[in-house]
This record gives structure tokens, sequence and C-alpha cells, in this order.
């Protein structure tokens, strides 16, 4: 056992003695040590509730005959850090969370790893540790939120964001901001809708690396705490048939993810992730395939924010398989490949018992929501290495747009300018210096998007950034621009009134100004002094790659 460098000899003596000192015993030590990384805090929603999950996690292991031992790791709530400097340290987390589980796995010596996460940088940080370990593990996760209730609508957290600018644009009373607040997250869990955090849960799932339902068993129901200990005995499988992270994180394996991704409608932080988790392995995704994979896949679910319905209901109606399921229908998916289960896709797709009857929120291949995927990435003059926008959420009179940019520097400018009506239809928000490295730590952007769709907005102004959205995100919102204005990227050059054109169908984003003098505007900017100057921040900024890389971390040699 490779647990044995830190039990097993004489010379070892002394760090028996330590794990006696913890009231472990020697039949304890003479089994494998299962590390279970319990996200649990008292910030997030959606980790409230992890303690009740570890202790599902540890019953399993011990079932199966394992030793379970739990440590922490850190998790930042996105919806509380939103719209002040807080956010600058979401995206920048997911690395301190990867690195955090290195430094104890490597340090204590785990057989195998059992991850517990569940919202926004937590389960991306945790894909990419289990990636760069590579020991036996699995993933399990506290769960979605159920949707709240107010005046007879299923509402969300979302639904909250719009509507502060439904206030600010007389459409709401104060009063009944108030009320919606309290009815709107009902409850623990990661929030209702296929934000972020639940989209990397279903993810996880395509994968491989999860169980069955570990994206859509809400948070509340019984099933999350028998997963929970299922997962824990499954990872003992895992280490005896040797079965790592590398064997189901092929090149395979990220493009059926994609596919799902392309299927749901998930969030444009998928990209970034996958793109991340991907570089752990040596692995590169290109982003034009991430296009051909969107031109193929139709989408099938229209979850919050993009339709009405919900990850529970995704879940009463077969849940993530079941989207596999009818994907695998249409020859959408590498059926070969190997999960956590032990066996391949195929096989388990075999086994899968569908929900009966069928509640309508997948549909079918032959009658998708659109043709092609809930993602496409654009290309041109203003992002030449690219930028994401969730197509599956934009209004049809939006994905051709032309309109006169409106520029900011930073987030907080144009939240002021927009809740201050000084956006007009037909205006272009171009938000910069928010990249990786000019925010630091590419900032979501949920207020503004959520201003402009509360304030009625979102089917006649479009917003670009080189920063993020959150999955909440709905609209003409295009992000990840790169390069970024950091980088002197092309969107530094942008200038209010300049034109500005967009073809979602056509993958193009465009400044329409003449090549010559685009060169001399970025040949004439100044060099611009990093925001943060000390901190893990200021480090952060020194060493993360462009978002058209994941936005990870360089090595020493400059490579990410």
């Amino acid at each position: 056992m490779r647990s044995d460098i830190v039990k097993k000899g004489i010379e070892r003596a002394p760090h028996r003695s330590l794990f006696k000192a913890m009231g472990y015993t020697n039949a304890e030590l003479g089994k494998p040590l299962i590390g279970v990384v319990n996200a649990a805090n008292e910030i997030i929603p959606g980790h409230i509730h992890l303690p009740r999950i570890a202790s599902a996690v540890k019953d399993g292991v011990r079932l199966a005959g394992g030793t379970p031992i739990e440590f922490s790791t850190i998790g930042v709530c996105d919806g509380i850090a939103m719209n002040h400097p807080g956010m600058r340290y979401s995206l920048a987390s997911r690395e301190l969370i990867a690195d955090s589980i290195e430094a104890m796995a490597e340090a204590h010596g785990f057989d195998a790893l059992v991850f517990i996460p569940n919202c926004d940088k937590i389960v991306p940080g945790m894909l990419m540790a289990a990636a760069r370990l590579n020991l036996p593990s699995i993933i399990v996760s506290g769960g979605p939120m159920l949707a709240g209730h107010f005046r007879g609508k299923r509402v969300d957290l979302n639904s909250v964001f719009e509507a502060v600018g439904a206030v600010k644009a007389g459409r709401l009373s104060e009063s009944e901001l108030e009320e919606l607040t309290e009815s709107a997250c009902p409850g623990c869990g990661s929030c209702a809708g296929m934000f972020t955090a639940n989209s990397m849960n279903c993810i996880t799932e395509a994968l491989g690396m999860a169980l069955p339902g570990n994206g859509t068993i809400p948070a509340v129901d019984a099933a999350r705490i028998r997963l929970a200990k299922v997962t824990g005995a499954k990872v003992l499988e895992l280490l005896a048939k040797n079965i790592r992270p590398a064997d189901i994180l092929t090149p395979e394996a990220f493009k059926n993810a994609l596919t799902v991704d392309m299927a749901l409608g998930c969030s444009t932080n998928t990209v970034l992730h996958l793109l991340a988790v991907a570089a752990e392995l040596g692995l590169s995704i290109d982003l034009q395939e991430i296009n051909k994979i969107a031109a193929q896949v139709p989408q099938l679910c229209k979850l919050s924010p993009a339709g009405e319905d919900h990850i529970e209901e995704l879940h009463l109606d077969g849940g993530i398989w079941a989207v596999m399921r009818e994907l695998s229908k249409g020859g959408f998916l590498a059926g070969g490949q190997l999960t956590v289960t032990g066996r391949t896709i195929d096989k388990e797709l075999k086994d899968f018992q569908e929900a009966k009857p069928r509640r309508g929120v997948i549909r079918s291949l032959e009658n998708p929501y659109r043709q092609d995927g809930g993602l496409a990435i654009l290309f041109g003059n203003l992002a030449p290495e690219g930028a994401v926008v969730k197509q599956g959420a934009v209004a049809e009179e939006m994905m051709r747009s032309k309109g006169p940019a409106r520029v900011f520097d930073s987030e907080d400018a144009a939240v002021e300018a927009i809740l201050g009506g000084k956006i007009k239809s037909g205006d272009v928000v171009v938000i910069r210096y928010e990249g990786p490295k000019g925010g630091p730590g590419m900032r979501e952007m949920l207020t503004p998007t959520s201003a402009i769709a509360g304030m009625g907005l979102d089917k006649e102004v479009a917003l670009i950034t080189d920063g993020r959205f959150s999955g909440a995100t709905r609209g003409a919102s295009i992000g990840h621009v790169s390069p970024e204005a950091q980088d002197k990227g092309p969107i530094a050059a942008v200038k209010d009134g300049d034109l500005i054109e967009i073809d979602i169908p056509g993958r193009t984003l465009n400044l329409l100004i003449s090549e010559e003098e685009l060169a001399q505007r970025l040949a004439s900017l100044p060099v611009r002094e990093p925001r943060v100057k000390k901190g893990y921040l200021a480090r952060y900024a020194a060493a993360v790659s462009s978002a058209n890389k994941g936005a990870v971390l360089r090595s020493g040699n400059n490579q990410p």
C-alpha cells in the first residue's frame, strides 16, 4: 500500500505513535488509508451540509474495508463574493484548492481519495487535484438546491439578481424584492439552475469521475446520503482494480463532457474549467473543436436561466444518464470510455433505467430546443484567440447584432452606468481589464448582466468582456475575450462609439475599424500597472495564463 510510507516498519514507529494519538488502532492502520476531502464551511449554502455527506462517505469506506481520514480545503461562495473586490478571489481559489489537496495527499501518503465539493470553483479545483495526483479517486458532490417559490412562480438566486434591476427600473418594489429574498433559496445545496456549480457537477458524471446521480440528486434527498455511502465504498474497488483518473480522463472523455455540456446548455465557465483539468493531464482542448461539437450536438435541455425548469426536474426526468442515453442514440458519445463504476459508458447505459413516463425536461434528438449546442466560441479581430457565449440563453433577435460600444475599464463603472439608466437599447457594453491578469482573477459579471435583464434590456443590449459570467447569466453576454486587455488584446483598443458586430451563428466577433487603425491604437497603448501589487492575487496575476488556456498557473518554464 502507498500508505505504508507513513505507517509500516520500525522506521515508522514515530508515525504510528502520532496516529495512535488520534485514536487510530492497529487494525485501522492495517487497512488502506482513504483521504476524504471535505470542502464544508459555513459561508456557502451548497457546502453547509457537507459534514453529513462526509460522514456517509466515511461509513461507505469503512463498510468496504478502508480507513477514512477526513481533511478540509477552502471554498468561496460566488454569490456572496459577487460585485465587490472579493470576486477577484473566486477563480484564483480554484488553484489554491488544487494545490492544497496536492500538499495534503502527498504529505500523508493516502492510498486513494474521495472528493466532496459542490460549488463553482471547488468542483474544478478538486478535478484538477484528482488529475494531477492520479491516485484512485472519485467525486461525490453535495447536490443541488431546490427551487424557491414566489407569488406562484418558481424562482432561484438569479431571480433575486434580476429583481435588483427590476427595482431600479421601477418594475418591482423594494418590499417585493425583500419578500423574494426570503423565498428564492429555500435551503442547502448548489443554486438550483444550470449555473456553474450544477453544470460542473453534471459534467463530472459525463467525464466518468462520479457515480450516476451525482449532478442531479437534490441536496435534501436521502438518496444523496445513499450515493455518498456507495461512493465511499466504490473508491476501495477503484483502489483494488488500480483504476486511476488518467485511465478515465482521456481525450475522448473530454469530448463526451463537452457533448453533454452542449446538450444541457451549461455555463460558459465549463470551457474554462475543462481546459484547466485537461492541462493537468498534459492534454489540450482546441477551441475550434468545441465549435465542431457544438455544430453537431443539439441542445436537449433548457434549464434556468435559459428556461423555467431546474435541476430537480432534470433529475425526475432521468438525470444526466437519460441525456447521455438520448445522445448515444445519435452516436454522439464515445461509449467505450471507462467510468468510476469500473465499467464503460455503453455498459452503464445498457443497464440504465429511464424515468417513466418522461416529463419532457429532456427533449429527444428529433425535437431539440436547438439544432446546435448551448455554447459557442467566437473569433474575430476583437477576439483573435476566442471568446465564449452561452448561445442557448441568447434571444433570437440578439444572435446577430451591431451596435455602438459603451466602454468601461471595470465592472464597477459599468454597473453604475447600467443601474443609473445610462445604457440605451442597441448599445454594446464593453467591460475590460477584468481578465485573469487584469482583474486580477477574471471576475464574474452577474450583476451587470442581471441588471440588464431585470431592466428588460436583455433583448436589446449586448455585453462583451475579458472577464467571466456566472452560469446564471442569460442574454447576449460574450466573455473570456482573449487576449485580455491587460495583455494589450484588441479589446483594450475599443473606444466609445465604435461599432461592434456580433454574429453568433457565424461564430464571429468584430470591431468595425480598419486593420491599420486597430494596429495604431494597439501600438499606442500605455503599459498598465497591475491593480494588485501584494498578496496572493499579485502572485496569481504574474503567473496566470490566458482564458483560452484555462486561466491556469504557469510553471517555471512559462507553460500552462
